[in-house]
């Protein structure tokens, strides 16, 4: 199943949360990662967050721990990977 690109899914999200996801890259995407409208959300095809609807990450490129298990959305879609933020996202079962 493919993650639902919303507004919602997005507020559940933990990946700023990641060990993997550095200070640096939080400061560097923080206006990016700034949503203010679902259809906004819906016309991207790259997010530094919410990495299990989107893709990979463009700034980690080394896992230093993952969380993804514990996220609502890895748990409300039932996924079965981790590390989205190294691995292409957009997962479908």
């Amino acid at each position: 199943m493919r993650v639902q690109k919303t507004l919602e899914n997005a507020s559940f999200c933990l990946c700023m949360k990641c060990p993997s996801y550095s200070t640096v890259c939080r400061i560097k995407n923080e206006p990016e990662n700034s949503i203010q409208t679902e259809a906004d959300l819906q016309t991207r095809t790259h997010f530094e967050k919410m990495f299990c609807a989107f893709q990979k990450s463009n700034c980690i490129h080394l896992n230093r721990g993952c969380i993804c298990d514990q996220c609502v959305v890895h748990q409300i879609y039932a996924l079965q990977r981790h590390e989205y933020c190294l691995h292409s996202g957009g997962e479908v079962r």
